[in-house]
């Protein structure tokens, strides 16, 4: 379970990264609190962190699950794709929001597995 646990710290640590992306995007960009539009670059870093909060709201718990009922080492390794993933998510989108499907298959698809095998391990352990 610590590597588990060491996965979804830098799951938050990245999601924390990523706002501070967005408070330099405000900054350089000019777009006052509390808009969160006016500049299309500006816009792609909020988008990447939003579309990573939604993410992580699966994420999180999901991982812990599959870690308890079915293997914690396999739970770490599909968080460690679910983390590489948004790294490249974040770099596509904000280069051209096209470039962002890769990154997000590479999280969207590890987050589907843990939920579904998490759900499934802990119906079995129900059982």
């Amino acid at each position: 379970m610590p590597f588990v646990a060491a996965v979804v710290a830098a799951a938050v640590l990245q999601f924390f990264w990523f706002g501070i992306l967005v408070g330099r995007a405000r900054a350089r960009y000019n777009v006052q609190p509390p808009a969160i539009a006016g500049n299309e670059i500006f816009e792609r870093y909020f988008r990447v962190q939003q579309n990573t909060l939604e993410q992580l709201v699966i994420f999180i718990p999901s991982i812990w699950i599959f870690a308890t009922y079915v293997n914690a080492t396999a739970a770490a390794a599909l968080g460690a794709v679910f983390v590489v993933g948004r790294q490249l998510y974040q770099t596509g989108y904000v280069a051209d929001p096209k470039k962002r499907f890769a990154g997000f298959g590479l999280s969207a698809l590890p987050n589907l597995v843990l939920a579904l095998g998490g759900l499934a391990g802990a119906v079995a352990a129900a059982l």
